[in-house]
């Protein structure tokens, strides 16, 4: 059996964002990311690296920012008033801190997450910029396991766990067994960092100006 379309495919990976650098972010032997192959759920240069492959081949590649999070963009850093993170009167530090993950809707009901990386005393800065935003990636990457997709993965989109639907962001992250620092990883598709691996695509619409908490 290949890697091919709607295939159930399981692998381990391994991330640098420099070529013989160390790690990122890397796989479990026994916890590999597993996803619906050709259903937009990862990076496609990454599925593409893969793409026919059987159990047991192993390939290293190179993604170029624009292959992966894309060129970091300081429009993508905003001040959002410090109400939003307001609660009883007081701000929620178990929610607003240095270096959380928040996510946010803007004016036009778009999801995505933002890195708290200052608080000043009427505004939260927020970057809204993927981690990997203007990175290269290094990535060494084994096929453990290819099955045949069920009829209702295939409706759904995506892998289910255990008879249980996961959504978009179920397996991997939850998207994966691999994690970074704050339970964050850097795979999945939408751009939802809580528990995310680092091959998934990174669906991050910022048009419309970042609001509220969501």
């Amino acid at each position: 059996m290949k890697v091919e379309l709607n295939k159930v495919v399981s692998v381990n990976y391994i991330l640098r964002t420099e070529e013989n650098g160390p790690i990122v972010e890397q796989t479990p032997d026994d916890k590999p990311l597993e996803f619906l192959f050709g259903r937009g759920m990862l990076l496609p240069k990454f599925e593409d690296a893969i793409n026919g492959f059987e159990i047991g081949q192993e390939v290293s590649f190179h993604l170029s920012p624009e292959d992966g999070y894309g060129v970091y963009d300081d429009r993508y850093v905003a001040n959002i008033p410090i109400e939003v993170f307001m609660q009883d009167g007081k701000l929620n530090e178990m929610i607003c801190h240095i270096g959380a993950h928040i996510p946010m809707q803007d004016n036009k009901g778009n999801h995505m997450i933002g890195k708290v990386i200052a608080i000043e005393e009427k505004t939260v800065k927020m970057d809204f910029n993927h981690d990997m935003a203007g990175k290269d990636l290094y990535f060494t990457v084994k096929v453990k396991e290819i099955r045949e997709a069920s009829e209702e993965e295939i409706e759904h989109g995506h892998v289910h766990h255990e008879g249980h639907c996961g959504g978009c962001g179920g397996g991997c992250h939850g998207e994966g067994g691999c994690h970074k620092e704050d339970g964050e990883g850097c795979c999945h598709g939408d751009h939802d960092h809580e528990g995310e691996g680092c091959c998934h695509k990174g669906d991050h619409d910022h048009e419309g100006g970042c609001c509220h908490k969501h």
